[in-house]
């Protein structure tokens, strides 16, 4: 998978899934990977930004990733959101998909689901 020209935003206060994450993506060429650690920082860096896809954790200090989400897409109802967590309830699933996400991960990290949602994401551009 050539990741070249993709700008991804990773919002998750774990190091270690951060870490995992932008592994991946500069493994796969891509080298335009910002990181943050809590929702307001998300919300921020995306104005900043503008990344292609972003990746938002749901438990997090200062703003959740559900009030996060909600703003980004205030902000750019376009917004290409996948929102992940460790505590994998239907009822955070919900919330997420609710608030504008496109898609849901559950924690722990897996490379194959990640390849996954990129393939979708190329997909609903037009199939880059």
């Amino acid at each position: 998978m050539n990741l070249k020209g993709l700008t991804v935003l990773i919002c998750d206060d774990s190091i270690l899934f951060r870490k995992q994450m932008k592994d991946f993506f500069t493994a796969n060429n891509c080298t335009s990977i910002i990181e943050v650690t809590d929702g307001q920082e998300a919300i921020d860096a995306y104005k900043e930004n503008k990344p292609d896809i972003v990746f938002l954790d749901i438990i997090m200090p200062n703003k959740t990733g559900i009030e996060a989400i909600k703003e980004i897409i205030s902000y750019d109802s376009n917004a290409y959101i996948v929102m992940f967590s460790s505590a994998g309830t239907h009822q955070y699933l919900k919330d997420a998909i609710l608030a504008g996400a496109h898609d849901f991960l559950q924690k722990p990290f897996d490379p194959y689901l990640v390849e996954t949602i990129i393939e979708k994401y190329f997909l609903s551009q037009g199939g880059n």
